[in-house]
């Protein structure tokens, strides 16, 4: 029996440590397929077509914009970056779950273009616990923390539009409390694939 897939976007502030929870889930479960971004800049040393990144020019991507081909897409500084809508669609027909890692504002637009996705919002487990670990990171000025705490204490108000919230206090409990969000919504009876489901079980019988 043949279920559709789920997109899985995980997102929260910078620096809540959405990016760790998702590697350490990646690295449990073989199940789960990470959706690859495209971009217009240059492969880095190491990086592969594929894995890393789909590695593409601005009049490819910018055709794609224009053709709907792409979930989400932001311009940073001179270069594009996006999520390619083939690759996430392809992967969910053949049954596999897609996990998205992405920021704020990119997970929004997702979600209007496929609002049956799962939305998981990753909160710290306090406000100076975020701010303690941006200033850790001891790469910006303080006027530049300042500014991305400011921009974090904002984005909590967004949380409204996302299914489930997980606190990352430890990351091995965040981890966990994903996969409990994994394992129920695979049993969700959802309405637009229900008679599906339905009419497979019967047919098995």
């Amino acid at each position: 029996m043949m279920r559709r897939g789920l997109l899985l976007v995980v997102s929260g502030p910078s620096g809540v440590g959405k990016g760790t929870i998702c590697k350490a889930l990646m690295k449990l479960r073989e199940d789960i397929v990470l959706s690859v971004s495209m971009t217009t800049r240059a492969p880095r040393v190491g990086e592969t077509e594929g894995v890393n990144y789909f590695f593409t020019d601005h009049k490819t991507f910018e055709s794609m914009i224009q053709n709907g081909e792409l979930l989400e897409f932001a311009k940073v500084y001179d270069n594009y970056y996006g999520t390619p809508k083939a690759f996430v669609m392809e992967q969910l027909e053949k049954g596999m779950d897609v996990l998205l890692e992405i920021d704020i504002q990119g997970a929004l637009k997702v979600k209007e273009q496929y609002p049956e996705g799962v939305f998981i919002f990753i909160l710290p487990p306090t406000m100076e616990e975020l701010r303690n670990r941006i200033v850790g990171r001891g790469t910006e000025t303080p006027e530049a923390i300042d500014k991305r705490f400011t921009a974090a204490y904002n984005e909590i108000d967004l949380m409204e539009n996302y299914n489930y919230f997980i606190f990352n206090d430890r990351v091995d409990l965040a981890t966990t409390r994903l996969i409990s969000i994994i394992e129920a919504e695979r049993l969700r009876i959802r309405p637009k694939f229900v008679k599906t489901l339905i009419r497979e079980i019967k047919e098995e019988y």
